[in-house]
């Protein structure tokens, strides 16, 4: 609320205490000095009854409503508060619902009518986490979801701090603690069984017991209840840990909640175990310092390993520091203040005839809903992505698709076309289908014959010898003058080359750990240098670990059980598979010339999501590469498909040559070179954990941006194969053909029951 009171007057009003039998209804008011943010707590009669409650506190909230000017914000925590509150005009009410009030211990029988009732009234809904959003999102239509963020300059003072506490200080080492409610969230079992298991570490729980007898709670010498906190003393606490802890129960009353003390814990610098709290594991399952267990034998190995982590400081510190760098109050802040304006501005603007209203509008891409609509998708991207949901969609779901692309054709990346020598050529390179998925395969074999090729690589390196990449046996037999025989001899003599990484995070550990120096410096850190810009050492291991080592002399680049090409080339794939009544195809044109002329109901983007939401973050980085195509007058250039180019001399990284890929008969040759670029279209997502942190920013807006889907590459900035893009969107499409199914039972069983009536 703090942020909130910048240029306004707040006023927080908590639940009512009681006092005196004798005495009349008050109000206890106190401020805060910083941000000056008025706290009323009503005080009434011990005793009075009941009923008498609301008239009583109506009284009150009137006394002070009489006294302000200008529009209000009438922002709800609990349903709880609505009934004596209802009646005050506002220009927006917010419902900010951090938890499933319904699930907790003692919840009162009126909560769910309440909370429906202000389901309805509420101008703009908050959740306190994505699962808790969707449990709720088809509750309103102008839902977002805020996860926990934190004061990570607060509680980053856990890592300088010296000097304990008096209650903590005489606590013997290793210490793990938590701190927050101790309430029937807790498991009590769990945290028996860790002070049983590890008799000699000192477990510290910070908080008030609320809802369960104190006397329920698990008594061990080890076992310290210091009692509740304020805020700024939680740090020094912190401090005084090794490992934090998150012994929730695993229930009703946690189904739903987003633990702010997550990154709080890991702001402090200190690693995290947790039971399997859904939207724990989802935002920070991936982190080395966050530990997910689910049996107290497995959470007491989380905190061996945990304990063992604390006492390194390095990547895993990092890799949680550039986590948190996304997530602040201020941030969070910016989104619901943005949301807030939003709504009250639809509040003021009366609805036309037919028109629902803004507030019920989550994208300005979407019409409204009542508005007759020729289209029911717009799908942005003639790609594999949006051309195989543009497909499905009119062919299975007899949808109506609008389909368009900036692009003057269909196909995306991977069109072809026939050059001036006839040789059917790749515009934007090479494109080799190979895939293991069946259902892939059998999809698109409805639109195209097919072709079998196995592709093959060679490398060019000391001074023009060529040998096979991926490395095998044949490349070291070639590249050292040996004789190996036997796949047990090629693996012993990289075995002998390998060089042992302690841990494998970066392209260039996976290739030194697997090959050695030698061969990386080969092979790889030139190539990767020219790709991507930067060298092995800064970027992700996914990047060579897609490239696999052979023992074997096996020479295709590619392993999978599937590898073909179209046979008349993927134009025409593209062509037929669109070739749908349903589907309407508008080439050339730009997403945002159009997005305000069609009217339809939901939009499927596949472009950068980025650009999307007009690179409010920031651009997020990727590679483009830049072709030059040359024909040649001769039947053939190099030997196989692709060469590599791996030393930095070379401003190529390779040279395609198609006719190797189609299996044409031509005596000219149609060749490309590939020079990777910083700017241009956008190919490759740079994979770096800042580079994550900043899409994860995108993808939370994407989550709660309603009747818009972002799939493909570009729009979940992953780099993905095509039959990978082809098995999400074919996904995709499963999702919303089930979603389709339970509106059209739902609207089949009302029509049904008002048959009957």
């Amino acid at each position: 609320m703090t942020r909130f009171a910048k240029g306004r007057r707040v006023i927080v009003w908590e639940e009512p205490v009681f006092g005196p039998v004798e005495a009349t209804p008050r109000l206890d008011s106190s401020i805060c000095g910083e941000s000056g943010v008025r706290v009323l707590t009503p005080v009434l009669p011990e005793g009075s009854a009941r009923e008498d409650h609301e008239a009583m506190l109506r009284t009150l909230l009137d006394t002070v409503v009489a006294s302000i000017q200008g529009d209000i914000i009438r922002w709800y925590y609990t349903p709880m508060m609505l009934p004596f509150s209802r009646h005050v005009d506002a220009a927006c009410v917010v419902y900010d619902c951090m938890d499933e009030l319904a699930n907790f211990k003692f919840a009162p029988p009126e909560l769910t009518l309440l909370e429906r009732e202000l389901m309805g009234d509420a101008d703009v809904v908050f959740t306190g986490g994505y699962s808790l959003w969707e449990a709720k999102r088809d509750r309103h239509p102008n839902i977002h979801p805020f996860p926990s963020s934190v004061d990570r300059a607060h509680f980053a003072k856990a890592r300088v701090l010296r000097g304990e506490p008096a209650d903590q200080a005489a606590l013997p080492w290793p210490r793990l603690g938590f701190y927050g409610v101790v309430d029937e969230r807790m498991d009590l079992d769990l945290l028996a069984a860790l002070a049983d298991a590890r008799p000699e570490w000192s477990i510290v729980i910070l908080g008030p017991v609320v809802k369960i007898a104190p006397e329920a709670l698990p008594k061990r010498p080890n076992l310290h209840y210091l009692g509740g906190k304020d805020y700024e003393e939680l740090p020094r606490y912190l401090a005084g840990w090794d490992v934090a802890l998150m012994p929730f129960a695993i229930n009703e009353s946690t189904r739903f909640i987003s633990p702010t003390k997550t990154p709080e814990y890991l702001a402090g610098g200190r690693p995290v175990v947790s039971t399997p709290i859904v939207d724990v594991a989802r935002h920070y399952g991936e982190l080395e310092a966050v530990k997910i267990a689910a049996t107290p034998e497995a959470f007491v190995e989380a905190c061996d390993e945990a304990l063992a982590l604390s006492r390194l400081r390095g990547d895993w510190l990092k890799a949680v520091d550039t986590t948190l760098a996304a997530l602040s109050w201020d941030e969070t802040f910016g989104r619901m203040n943005l949301e807030i304006g939003r709504a009250a501005g639809a509040r003021r603007k009366p609805a036309t005839p037919g028109q629902i209203g803004a507030a019920a509008l989550a994208s300005s891409a979407v019409r409204p809903a009542g508005r007759k609509k020729p289209f029911d998708y717009l799908i942005v991207g003639a790609g594999f992505a949006g051309s195989v949901l543009a497909e499905r969609l009119a062919s299975q779901l007899g949808k109506r698709v609008m389909l368009v692309d900036r692009r003057p054709h269909v196909g995306g990346n991977a069109y072809d076309e026939k050059d001036a020598a006839g040789v059917l050529m790749h515009k934007y390179g090479p494109h080799l289908f190979h895939t293991n998925s069946e259902e892939v395969a059998n999809y698109l074999s409805q639109f195209t014959r097919w072709r079998p090729y196995e592709h093959r690589v060679l490398a060019c390196v000391r001074g023009g010898l060529h040998v096979p990449i991926p490395i095998n046996r044949t490349t070291l037999n070639e590249l050292y003058g040996l004789k190996l025989a036997t796949d047990a001899e090629a693996e012993a003599f990289l075995k002998s080359r390998a060089e042992p990484v302690e841990k494998v995070r970066t392209s260039e550990d996976v290739v030194i750990s697997a090959v050695g120096r030698e061969l990386y410096e080969t092979f790889f850190r030139g190539y990767t240098r020219k790709q991507w810009g930067m060298d092995p050492s800064e970027l992700d291991k996914s990047v060579t670990a897609r490239v696999p080592t052979r023992t074997s002399t096996d020479d295709r680049y590619f392993a999978d059980k599937f590898q073909n090409m179209p046979a008349d080339g993927y134009t025409r794939m593209f062509e037929n598979m669109l070739d749908q009544p349903g589907i309407t195809l508008e080439l050339g044109v730009d997403f945002e010339e159009i997005r305000d002329e069609a009217d339809f109901d939901r939009l499927i983007f596949t472009g950068p999501i980025d650009a999307y939401f007009d690179y409010r973050f920031g651009k997020l980085p990727y590679r483009s590469l830049e072709f030059r195509h040359e024909i040649l007058d001769q039947e053939w250039f190099q030997p196989v498909g692709t060469v590599n180019y791996p030393d930095e001399a070379v401003p190529y990284t390779r040279i395609s040559e198609y006719k190797h890929m189609t299996g044409q008969s031509c005596p000219k040759t149609t060749i490309t070179y590939e020079f990777p670029r910083a700017d241009g279209d956008p190919y490759y997502p740079v994979p770096r954990p800042e580079n994550q942190a900043l899409y994860k920013r995108y993808e939370a807006l994407a989550m709660e941006t309603r009747d818009v889907q972002f799939v493909g590459r570009l729009a979940t900035y992953r780099y993905y194969n095509m039959d990978q893009v082809v098995g999400q969107a074919l996904a995709t499409f499963r999702r919303i053909a089930e979603r389709e199914g339970r509106t059209l039972i739902a609207a089949q069983a009302a029509a049904q029951a008002v048959a009957a009536n």
